[in-house]
C-alpha cells in the first residue's frame, strides 16, 4: 500500500474521523514496568514495590509530573483496585487485564489509576464483550503497513514510530449499544448498499480500504454496492484474523495446512533474532522456527518490522534493581505460542494485501466524496458525536473511597 496516499481521487475520500467521529488520544502509561508480556511477572513487580518502604517505593515507582506514591486517584471504572495514596498501599496485586500493547502485541497491564499518568477512563466505560476499538495508526512518510487495526483488547495506541494515532471505539455505550458513527451516516449507507448495513459492516470496509494520510486514516466509499459487499466481507476476515479468536471466532489459521513450527528449542535468554529466506527459519539465538514466509518477516506498522518489535519487547535490557529488571528467569512456552500465531497473523494479513490495493483503488475511482456527505447532513459531525456519552449505570470509586459524580 506504499504510495496510495499520493493518488488525487483519495484527497476527496472521507476520513475515518468524519465517519467515526469519538475518539481518544492513546494512553500515556508513564511507566514501563506496569506491562509486561505475562501476568506473573506484574505480580512480582507489584509485591516488591508494596515491600519496600519511603524512599525505595518511590524510587522504584518512578514518579511523574502526573503520579507519584502521594498522588490522589480514582478508580479505573469497572476495575476493583485501592484509591488510598500508593504511599499506603500495602494490599495484593489487581487482577492484570490484556492490553494491545502497541500494533499486533498483546501484553498485561496492571490497572491501577493510581500508577497510568493518563489512563483514558472513557474507554474503560465502554470497554466490555461486545466492544471492538479501531485502533488508527499514526501517518509515517513512505511506510507500509496498515492504516487501521482493530482489537477486542484495550488498546494503549502506542505507535512504533513515536507519532500517536488515534483510539475509536466501535460503540459508545457498553453492550453493544450506539454505534460510534456520525449522525445519519447509517441511514446514508443503508440507501446506497442495502438495509442490512450494520455498524460492523462500516468497520470491515474501513479495514479493508482505509489508506494512511497526513490528515488520518482515509476511508473511500464506493459507488457500486458490490465493490462496498467485496470489501465488507474481506474487511471482517481480516478483522477475525486479528482478533485472534477473541468473541468466540476463530483462531488464525494458514491455508493448505502449512503452519511454523519449532525445529530447534527457543534458549532461556535469546539475545539476536534473525532470518533466513532462503530456508524461510527464523532463528532466536540457537532457536528455529519454520517455515516463516517472507512476508510475515518483513510485515512493517508504524514504520517497524512487527516480529523484530515483539521481540524487543521481551528482550531488551532493563536497568539492574528496577522493577522493570524482574521477569521471567527464561523463555516461556506461552511465549513461544504467541510468537507462533503473531506469524500466522503476519502472513494471513500480508497475504491480503494485493486484494486491499485494488479494492481501494476501485473505491477511489468512483467514490462517495466529503462533498456529498455534505450535501447529504452527515458533516459537518456535530460536536456532541465527538464527546463520550454519558455513562450512569454504576458508580465509581474516587480517591480515599469516595464515590464519584458523573
Amino acid at each position: 500500500m506504499r504510495g496510495v496516499t499520493e493518488d488525487l481521487p483519495l484527497l476527496d475520500a472521507p476520513l475515518l474521523d468524519d465517519l467515526m467521529p469519538w475518539s481518544t488520544a492513546p494512553l500515556r502509561l508513564g511507566r514501563s514496568w506496569i506491562v509486561a508480556p505475562d501476568p506473573r511477572t506484574l505480580r512480582a513487580r507489584w509485591d516488591r514495590l508494596v515491600a519496600a518502604r519511603g524512599a525505595e517505593r518511590e524510587a522504584l515507582f518512578r514518579p511523574s509530573r502526573a503520579r507519584t506514591p502521594a498522588s490522589s486517584v480514582a478508580a479505573l471504572p469497572g476495575q476493583r483496585t485501592g484509591t488510598v495514596r500508593f504511599s499506603r498501599e500495602a494490599g495484593p496485586c489487581p487482577e492484570p487485564v490484556r492490553l494491545a500493547h502497541g500494533p499486533f502485541d498483546e501484553q498485561w497491564l496492571l490497572p491501577d489509576h493510581r500508577l497510568i499518568d493518563s489512563a483514558r477512563p472513557e474507554l474503560w466505560r465502554v470497554a466490555d464483550a461486545h466492544q471492538l476499538f479501531a485502533v488508527e495508526q499514526g501517518y509515517v512518510p513512505g511506510a507500509a503497513g496498515p492504516a487501521l487495526l482493530v482489537t477486542a483488547a484495550l488498546p494503549d495506541g502506542r505507535s512504533p514510530a513515536g507519532r500517536p494515532g488515534r483510539i475509536r471505539p466501535l460503540f459508545r455505550r457498553p453492550g453493544g449499544a450506539e454505534p460510534n458513527l456520525a449522525p445519519g451516516l447509517l441511514p446514508l449507507l443503508r440507501a446506497r448498499y442495502g438495509s442490512g448495513v450494520a455498524a460492523t459492516d462500516l468497520l470491515g470496509w474501513a479495514v479493508a480500504a482505509g489508506v494512511p494520510s497526513p490528515a488520518g486514516c482515509r476511508v473511500p466509499l464506493p459507488a457500486d454496492p458490490e465493490v462496498w459487499a467485496a470489501g465488507v466481507a474481506l474487511g471482517r476476515e481480516l478483522i477475525e484474523v486479528q482478533l485472534r479468536g477473541a468473541g468466540g471466532g476463530a483462531r488464525p489459521r494458514l491455508p493448505g495446512g502449512r503452519r511454523p513450527y519449532v525445529r530447534a528449542a527457543v534458549p532461556a535468554r535469546p539475545t539476536e533474532l534473525g532470518y533466513d529466506p532462503a530456508e524461510e527459519v527464523l532463528s532466536l539465538g540457537e532457536g528455529r522456527i519454520s517455515p516463516v514466509p517472507a512476508a510475515a518477516w518483513e510485515f512493517e506498522a508504524g514504520g517497524a518490522r512487527m516480529l523484530e518489535q515483539w521481540f524487543a519487547h521481551r528482550t531488551a535490557p532493563a536497568e539492574p534493581g528496577s522493577l522493570e529488571a524482574i521477569g521471567p528467569g527464561g523463555w516461556p512456552q506461552e511465549w513461544t505460542s504467541e510468537l507462533l500465531e503473531l506469524i500466522t497473523v503476519l502472513a494471513l494479513l500480508a497475504g491480503r494485501a494485493p486484494e486491499r490495493a485494488a479494492l481501494t483503488a476501485r473505491a477511489a475511482s468512483a467514490g462517495v466524496t466529503r462533498e456529498a456527505l455534505r450535501a447529504a447532513g452527515v458533516l459537518p459531525v456535530p460536536e456532541g458525536a465527538r464527546r463520550p456519552a454519558s455513562v450512569l449505570d454504576h458508580q465509581e470509586e474516587g480517591p480515599e473511597g469516595q464515590f464519584t459524580l458523573l
